[in-house]
């Protein structure tokens, strides 16, 4: 097993904390208050259960896997984006930020995502999606309600699966709107395992003991990973390396859990992030970042690491 030394630690509190575990997770929460009040306007948009599905027979007659997330002119965050400066412009979200991206990132995305609890997935749901690697439900969802991301449960992953040939040159920034507790689906993140660069999902990951993991790159070198499960209070906000592996397993509570993702990437100059990717010791960008799906989208690969944790 290669052992990756800890790369040296200098700068802003964000910029060590990628350097060394690959996420930042703040101290201060965004204004929970405001949280509160966005999650009772995005709940009160729809009833998050089984109305929220396409029926079996429904599904069947016209099968669609790809084109049901969230997107330009579909997506419930447009809505609210007036609401938004709790999130996008309380000065310690904007510091860590403009640390590791520079002063003048972008915003890429922003939706909701919602993890879905079992008692709002209709059973012959259950029994088709069982043991998907990632199961996003937006194939399953009636076409008015894909404005926003649902899943229930999603294996370890880097965000750069979705951005074939793009650097890593973007953050995630997730934000919890009500307390997540452990039954709520919680993100699982495995510090450190940023440092191999961009892996192809699914990702090569043993258990190894009760909070660790062996992490393989796929060309000989593994390292050795804790995972760190983000529970917490409303306005809980942490941001994460396009490369670090996180999931979250299905919500075991009986609600919905309900939280904002942002993808933020550096526009120009150089920032706290490349200092962090020069680091790393594999590549930036994939020419293929996942295995998973067939030609139409649908899951071809079984099996779910997170689910083990």
């Amino acid at each position: 097993m290669t052992a990756l030394s800890p790369a040296p630690l200098a700068g802003h509190p964000a910029v060590n904390d990628f350097l060394e575990h690959g996420t930042h997770i703040f101290a201060p929460l965004v204004d929970p208050v405001a949280a509160a009040d966005l999650l009772a306007e995005i709940r009160a948009t729809r009833a998050f259960d089984h109305s929220l599905f396409l029926s079996e027979a429904e599904f069947d007659a016209d099968p669609q896997y790809t084109g049901v997330n969230p997107r330009p002119g579909r997506n419930l965050l447009e809505r609210y984006e007036d609401r938004l400066g709790f999130v996008e412009q309380a000065p310690h979200i904007v510091d860590a930020l403009g640390a590791l991206l520079g002063a003048d990132y972008e915003i890429l995305n922003r939706k909701v995502v919602c993890g879905v609890p079992q008692s709002a997935v209709p059973a012959w749901l259950r029994r088709r999606i069982l043991g998907n690697p990632v199961n996003n439900l937006g194939a399953y969802v009636r076409p008015d309600y894909r404005d926003i991301t649902y899943f229930y449960g999603i294996d370890f992953h880097q965000d750069l699966i979705d951005y074939r040939d793009r650097p890593a040159d973007f953050l995630t920034l997730y934000v919890y709107l009500h307390p997540v507790g452990p039954q709520d689906a919680p993100l699982f993140l495995l510090e450190g395992s940023h440092r191999f660069g961009g892996t192809v999902f699914p990702h090569d990951l043993r258990r190894d003991g009760a909070e660790e993991w062996v992490y393989g790159d796929g060309a000989g070198r593994s390292l050795r990973t804790r995972q760190k499960v983000l529970t917490g209070p409303a306005g809980f906000a942490a941001i994460w390396h396009a490369c670090t592996l996180h999931g979250t397993q299905p919500d075991a509570a009986d609600h919905e859990r309900i939280s904002l993702r942002y993808l933020v990437a550096r526009r120009s100059g150089r920032a706290g992030i490349d200092e962090v990717n020069a680091q790393l010791s594999g590549p930036l960008a994939l020419p293929q970042t996942r295995v998973d799906l067939g030609a139409d989208g649908q899951a071809v690969v079984r099996g779910n690491h997170v689910n083990m944790a």
